[in-house]
């Protein structure tokens, strides 16, 4: 029988012949729904910045504006990456990202963890996305997946089909 091991644990999955599409409605049943228009949030750590450069030039491609940090912001500015500066909560300047997020201004979160200094901003941001039930990614590797999927829920329908529908 296909199914979730651990259902208690709450674990989900998504099926689909499409990879993408399939990662997306994990994400649906796992209460972490994609957008497919918006604001994206990217604040990464060095050594995840060559990577998002890819990552953030496809959310632009499909439509995205791009809100960054200071050190994330310089990197993709000098990728050719159309971003806007916000502050870190550190800068203790406003608005900052929390602000944005509080106010619905953020559809999607790229945060991936950068060091012990930025450790509280980090644990806030992440908080907060919860709270306000905003999608996110914490590691690049889904930062990339949910791409893979925001693309696919904008270029096809969603469907659904049962289990029996898919091994006939």
């Amino acid at each position: 029988v296909l199914g979730p091991e651990m259902k208690s644990t709450g674990e989900v999955m998504g099926i689909d012949p499409d990879w993408g599409m399939a990662y997306a409605k994990s994400q649906m049943a796992a209460f972490n729904p994609l957008p497919t228009s918006g604001n994206v949030f990217l604040s990464v750590s060095d050594l995840d910045k060559p990577r998002t450069v890819f990552v953030a030039r496809d959310l632009v491609d499909m439509g995205f504006k791009i809100f960054s940090t200071g050190g994330t912001h310089a990197h993709l500015t000098m990728a050719g990456i159309p971003c806007t500066r916000v502050y870190k909560l550190a800068e203790q300047a406003r608005p900052n990202v929390i602000d944005m997020l509080k106010n619905r201004e953020i559809h999607f979160v790229v945060n991936t963890p950068s060091g012990h200094e930025a450790r509280a901003d980090e644990v806030k941001i992440r908080a907060t996305a919860i709270a306000k039930k905003i999608s996110h990614a914490t590691n690049l590797s889904a930062a990339e997946a949910s791409v893979k999927a925001i693309r696919s829920l904008i270029s096809q329908e969603l469907t659904v089909m049962t289990i029996q529908e898919y091994h006939a």
